[in-house]
């Protein structure tokens, strides 16, 4: 089973590049979705509200937007929650990479989506990686019309797309219609599939 990293800047469509991936038949996770379920157990609850208190609960819940507004504005909180959640996000992974392959027909390939995935170090856990990118105005138009709490210092602590798309094994430009990027996607997989049957 080929297993791949996928990422992206803000905006630039790394979800729908990860709905494509799906839609061409393989196996798909997204790794801020493991991180919207964390926020729901008992124990980061726990672990959150021991280190900040009531101010990041709303209801019996995280609120997200109030972790948000500490750590995008607090460099040192920033680094404590990613030591608390990564490992968390890391194990759930390779729980269900670990749970494809043991299935009696595994999927072909496996695809990650992970924003931060240069700039947590995590790029070797994957076969090959790839990266989503767009035209600037294109992007800044995306991540406007979305709900994106704390945006400017998301953005400040992301590598820029252009450095993504160097580090990245693949690129695939997310410009134009759904259509393009599923044609785009199941062009790329198909390739990789074959290669990697080859090797």
């Amino acid at each position: 089973m080929l297993f791949i990293g996928l990422t992206g800047g803000i905006g630039s469509g790394k979800s729908e590049a990860l709905a494509a991936c799906g839609r061409a038949g393989a196996a798909v996770l997204s790794s801020d979705r493991i991180v919207h379920d964390l926020l729901e157990t008992d124990e980061v609850k726990d672990i959150l509200a021991a280190r900040w208190g009531d101010a990041v609960l709303a209801g019996g819940t995280i609120d997200r937007s109030a972790v948000a507004q500490i750590v995008f504005n607090k460099p040192d909180e920033l680094k404590w929650l990613e030591q608390n959640l990564f490992p968390l996000v890391g194990a759930e992974t390779a729980a269900w990479r670990a749970e494809l392959e043991a299935r009696h027909r595994p999927p072909a390939t496996a695809v990650v989506e992970v924003p931060l995935l240069f700039e947590a170090g995590v790029e070797g856990a994957f076969d090959t990686t790839i990266a989503v990118v767009a035209d600037e105005r294109l992007r800044a138009r995306r991540a406007a019309s979305r709900d994106h709490e704390a945006l400017d210092e998301r953005a400040a602590r992301q590598m820029s797309q252009e450095e993504k798309a160097t580090r990245a094994d693949h690129v695939i430009r997310n410009d134009g219609s759904l259509e393009d990027l599923d044609r785009e996607v199941r062009r790329l997989l198909a390739r990789l599939t074959a290669e990697a049957a080859r090797s």
